[in-house]
């Protein structure tokens, strides 16, 4: 009898600068694996400004396919946003089935919380990806870029996001590209992707102009501040 195979589980992490997208990132990541039939789980690991994105977008993900682990907001009453803890189950998110997307902190700060997550540093197959946005002083040149990178300890890629809100033009995710591409290069570490808005992924196509795939992303995160 020929043995059924199974995909291999996709364990992403996503990290970035404030306003880089790495919330975005990790979102639409989700729902991505959703769409193809996959099991997923999506985890608010954000401690560095807690409760703000995930959380308000619980039932629009669900909608979608993608189970979420964030706080609710009956359960914040009392923890403050200076006092935030980890949920509970988020500790023990790894051991759920199927894909598990982490949307973790921001800085060096955010990446230490995969400590907290049982099995986090055994777990292999656990990718990070930092999110950059050339927009952002902290990232806006290849040195920052490489300071950035190595702050954070591990990092498995670099994910170009580089915009400017809905100034956004296809020049500047060009520019973006490139500098994450030398960046990159230095740090010995692949470009995973360029991300890009929807109006704009019809003139990019599937690869942008430095050969990275493109990941087109639907802008949910709005919907967290109505």
């Amino acid at each position: 009898m020929k043995q059924e195979q199974y995909p291999p589980r996709v364990l992403e992490a996503y990290i970035g600068e404030y306003a880089s997208g790495k919330s975005e990132s990790a979102v639409n990541r989700a729902v991505e694996l959703a769409h193809l039939g996959r099991r997923v789980t999506l985890v608010d690991l954000d401690l560095v400004e807690p409760c703000y994105t995930l959380r308000p977008l619980k039932r629009t993900l669900e909608e979608e396919g993608v189970s979420v682990l964030a706080w609710d907001t009956s359960e914040l009453i009392g923890i403050g946003e200076t006092g935030n803890i980890l949920k509970p189950e988020v500790r023990f998110c790894l051991r759920h089935p199927g894909d598990v997307i982490l949307d973790i902190g921001y800085g060096a700060s955010g990446v230490q919380v995969l400590n907290l997550v049982e099995g986090a540093a055994e777990e292999q197959d656990l990718k990070v990806y930092a999110v950059i946005n050339i927009a952002r002083p902290m990232t806006a040149a290849v040195p920052d870029i490489v300071e950035h990178v190595r702050s954070l300890k591990k990092v498995d890629g670099l994910i170009n996001n580089s915009h400017l809100g809905e100034e956004t033009d296809l020049g500047f995710v060009q520019e973006g590209a490139r500098v994450v591409k030398e960046a990159a290069a230095v740090l010995g570490l692949p470009v995973v992707a360029t991300s890009v808005m929807e109006q704009l992924a019809a003139a990019v196509g599937e690869t942008d102009w430095y050969g990275h795939p493109v990941r087109v992303l639907h802008r949910y995160l709005p919907q967290a501040f109505w």
